[in-house]
């Protein structure tokens, strides 16, 4: 397993590793026509390339598959965090967040903040986050359940 920078050309694995990780790991915590709404059989590519492109993003490869992602962006907004149902609770998501969060202590930012979705709520607690506020929020005309949470760092 290697951690390393996202590249332009990691685009569609990341974007089917999204579709995939939401609507297998999450579907006991949110409705078919939720999953659908968070993440669309056909995404909106030009939005996915700008926000990989701008926040810093690492990718875990093992055996040249990409098995997991995650960013953060200059604010210490930890954007994404994904990894393959076959790979979780195997350290991924949490080496990626420690490398994240490392990489925005040194940018010196004082806080990541991220909205977690219910099924990552339990993570981000164990990782030292706190919940903020419960939101809910509008995707795609469908209202989903979500956590903003921070961590001092």
């Amino acid at each position: 397993m290697k951690t390393r920078l996202y590249m332009p050309t990691d685009l569609n694995d990341v974007m089917q590793l999204f579709y995939d990780n939401v609507h297998t790991v999450c579907v006991h915590d949110y409705t078919k026509e939720q999953l659908d709404a968070w993440a669309p059989e056909n995404p909106d590519i030009y939005h996915w390339e700008a926000s990989m492109n701008k926040n810093h993003t690492l990718v875990v490869e093992k055996d040249d598959k990409i098995i997991g992602f995650g960013n953060v962006g200059e604010t210490g907004y930890l954007d994404r965090l994904y990894v393959h149902a076959d790979y979780l609770h195997q350290g991924i998501a949490t080496m990626i967040v420690n490398q994240l969060e490392k990489y925005a202590k040194a940018k010196g930012i004082a806080f990541m903040n991220t909205a977690a979705s219910v099924t990552s709520k339990p993570f981000f607690e164990a990782k030292g986050y706190t919940v903020l506020e419960e939101q809910t929020v509008e995707r795609r005309g469908v209202r989903l359940r979500r956590y903003l949470m921070e961590k001092k760092l």
